[in-house]
């Protein structure tokens, strides 16, 4: 049995690790940290969780959580991983699955994306693991950036036809659900503002750009001609991301599908929509349903890609990393259907 613990584990996030993990088989969670909910019950903090667990919160440093962990994972504010990373590493055997964006990033490019230096550099291997098969169980190193949620999505919508050398410009336009504001409330997010209404911001120059070009053209070498905009949407939870994809020669219907079908073969949380993706489809799950159509008229695809934020995006895409470096079957604990 895997011994897991979460960091932070009072956000839309950490809440997302315990539920997910109450019924995961081969893991225990034997630690929840909080500093501001410390001494309460997790359950008296997430009352969804009543039954499932009989376990405190507590302020507990990082030796603390060696001692009780296979598995640390960190659901934590942008710039806080590094602040404890280096200790946890440190004289450890514990992996440790980031879900900050502290370690998705070279330092040059974190630093220029985020504004602020970084304090505590680390070997970090990002993964989004349906275009990551290099890493599996025998993974040797102990620290996983997890992805962000746009990032996931777009990438995602875009791999196959980046893999086969195809893009020429992409753009990604992605309408995301409140909770990928996090849980504090702000102007954006406050219910009068956002009710019957859509948001969009950081039209040219959002921070989880800079992921996007780096797995684009990781697998197309040199592709940089990406553009993204992120609109919030009055919805909980999911991200629909359409693809804008200009393609270096005209491809039909058939071809694209042909090309994402080979592509994610043997990929168990990419799903192919009858139609078009639906948000209600994967709410609360770890899938991914993507829909495509090209345009006859030019040389054009339009790729659809729908996640939940919380889970493909973050916490379940998260435990799917653990599964995979930790020998586990990739869809333990994770098989289970959207809420619609």
């Amino acid at each position: 049995m895997i011994k897991a613990g979460i960091i932070g584990a009072t956000g839309y996030t950490g809440e997302e690790l315990l539920r997910i993990l109450a019924g995961h088989p081969s893991v225990e969670v034997t630690a929840a940290t909080s500093r501001a909910a410390a001494g309460k019950k997790v359950s008296s903090v997430h009352e969804n969780l009543k039954g499932f667990y009989d376990l405190t919160l507590e302020n507990l440093n990082p030796d603390d959580m060696k001692k009780i962990c296979d598995v640390i994972f960190l659901a934590v504010p942008h710039g806080a991983a590094m602040e404890v990373v280096p200790e946890l590493l440190k004289d450890g055997t514990c992996k440790i699955i980031d879900l900050s964006a502290d370690y998705r990033l070279p330092v040059s490019v974190f630093e220029k994306v985020y504004g602020s230096k970084h304090k505590a550099p680390a070997d970090a291997a990002y993964v989004i693991p349906e275009v990551h098969p290099e890493i599996t169980k025998d993974f040797k190193g102990r620290l996983i950036a997890n992805p962000g949620c746009f990032p996931t999505g777009a990438t995602l919508a875009a791999a196959p036809l980046a893999a086969a050398g195809l893009l020429k410009s992409v753009i990604f336009d992605s309408k995301t659900g409140i909770t990928g504001a996090g849980n504090t409330p702000t102007e954006t997010t406050h219910y009068p503002n956002l009710t019957e209404n859509i948001i969009p911001y950081k039209l040219t120059a959002h921070r989880h750009l800079a992921e996007m070009v780096q797995e684009i053209s990781r697998l197309q070498p040199g592709f940089e001609n990406i553009s993204f905009t992120p609109h919030v949407i009055p919805a909980s939870r999911g991200i629909m991301t359409t693809a804008h994809i200009e393609t270096k020669e005209k491809l039909t219907t058939a071809d694209v599908k042909k090309i994402y079908e080979e592509y994610y073969a043997g990929k168990p949380f990419i799903q192919f929509a009858e139609t078009v993706p639906s948000l209600a489809n994967v709410r609360g799950s770890n899938y991914c349903h993507i829909g495509m159509e090209a345009d006859a008229r030019n040389n054009r695809v339009v790729v659809l890609s729908a996640i939940d934020n919380l889970v493909k995006g973050a916490a379940g895409q998260a435990i799917q990393n653990m599964n995979i470096i930790c020998g586990l079957k990739e869809t333990e604990g994770l098989r289970f259907p959207g809420l619609i």
